[in-house]
C-alpha cells in the first residue's frame, strides 16, 4: 500500500505558482510585508539628520527634471522604489533638506531686501517661512490631496493575487515637495529680482505679480496632478487639476476689476502682510 502524501509537499509556494505563471500579474507580498515595508515620518526624520544618508545630487537633477518639459519623469522614480523596496514615497530626505536650505537662504534675503532691522525679527521670518509656508502648507496638501485619493479615487478592479494599496502619506508629501519646486523658482527667486517693479503701484506691476503667482500656482498643482495619475490603482486624477481654473478666475477678475478699484497686486498684498510695520 502506498504511504499517504504529505498535504504540506502539495502546497505551492509563492515563488514556483510565479514562476508556472498561475498568476498574470507580478506577485507582490502579503499584507504583512507591505505594512512593513512601509516607511514612516519617524523614521523619515531620523535619516534628515544624517547627511551620509541623502544623495543630494540625485535631489538636485529631480529639481533640474521638475522644472523641464517632462516633471512627469520624476515619478517614475517612484514606481522604481514600489517594485523594489515596497513603497511609493522616497526613503531620501535629501530632496527636503535642499529645499529647507533654498527656503532658509531666500528668507534671509528678503529679510534684507526688505531691511528687516533685528535679527530676532529675521529669525521669525526664516521659522514662518519653513513651518507654515512650506511643511505647514504640505501637510494640509498631502492630508487633503491622500484623502481626496483613498476615498474617491481608487479604482474597483481587484485582482486576488494584489495587496489592496492606498496612497501613503508619505508620497502625498513628496507631491507636495516636487510641486513646490516651481513655485518656490518663480515665488521666492524669479521675484526677488523683480521686486521693484511687482511692489509697484501701476497696472504693469500688477500684471508681473499676478502672472507670476498665477504661474507658480497653475504649476504647483499640475505636479500635483502627474503625481497622482502615476499611481496605477487611481483614476480620475483630473480633479486635482481643477484649482487650475480657481486660479486663472482670480487671474482674469484682477485685469477685468482693475479700472474700477477691484484688482489686487499679490506682491503687495504679501509684502504687506510679513513685512509692513
Amino acid at each position: 500500500m502506498a504511504a499517504p502524501e504529505n498535504p504540506k509537499m502539495q502546497r505551492p509556494t509563492k515563488a514556483s505558482s510565479a514562476s508556472r505563471g498561475t498568476s498574470p500579474l507580478p506577485y507582490l507580498g502579503d499584507a504583512s510585508s507591505h505594512l512593513s515595508a512601509t516607511l514612516t515620518p519617524q523614521q523619515y526624520l531620523q535619516r534628515m539628520t544624517d547627511l551620509q544618508q541623502m544623495d543630494l545630487q540625485s535631489a538636485v537633477d529631480q529639481m533640474r527634471t521638475l522644472l523641464s518639459f517632462y516633471p512627469q519623469r520624476v515619478y517614475k522614480m517612484a514606481y522604481y522604489r514600489k517594485q523594489t523596496k515596497n513603497h511609493w514615497a522616497r526613503d531620501d530626505p535629501g530632496f527636503c533638506f535642499l529645499q529647507v536650505v533654498m527656503i532658509l537662504a531666500s528668507s534671509i534675503a528678503y529679510g534684507f531686501a526688505f531691511r528687516i532691522a533685528s535679527f530676532s525679527a529675521i529669525i521669525g521670518f526664516v521659522t514662518k517661512s519653513i513651518l507654515i509656508h512650506w511643511l505647514g502648507f504640505g501637510v494640509v496638501m498631502a492630508s487633503v490631496g491622500r484623502l481626496i485619493a483613498n476615498q474617491h479615487l481608487m479604482t474597483t478592479a481587484t485582482c486576488s493575487s494584489h495587496v489592496k494599496q492606498n496612497v501613503e502619506w508619505l508620497y502625498a508629501f513628496d507631491v507636495h515637495c516636487n510641486a513646490f519646486v516651481p513655485l518656490f523658482v518663480l515665488l521666492y527667486g524669479v521675484q526677488f529680482f523683480l521686486l521693484p517693479i511687482v511692489l509697484g503701484t501701476s497696472l504693469l506691476s500688477l500684471g508681473v505679480s499676478n502672472t507670476l503667482f498665477a504661474v507658480a500656482f497653475g504649476w504647483y498643482f499640475y505636479i500635483t496632478h502627474l503625481g497622482y495619475r502615476a499611481l496605477p490603482f487611481l483614476s480620475n486624477t483630473e480633479v486635482f487639476l481643477f484649482p487650475i481654473v480657481a486660479v486663472l478666475v482670480l487671474y482674469v477678475f484682477n485685469f477685468v476689476g482693475y479700472p474700477f478699484g477691484l484688482g489686487f497686486n499679490a506682491s503687495r498684498i504679501i509684502a504687506y502682510v510679513y513685512f509692513e510695520d
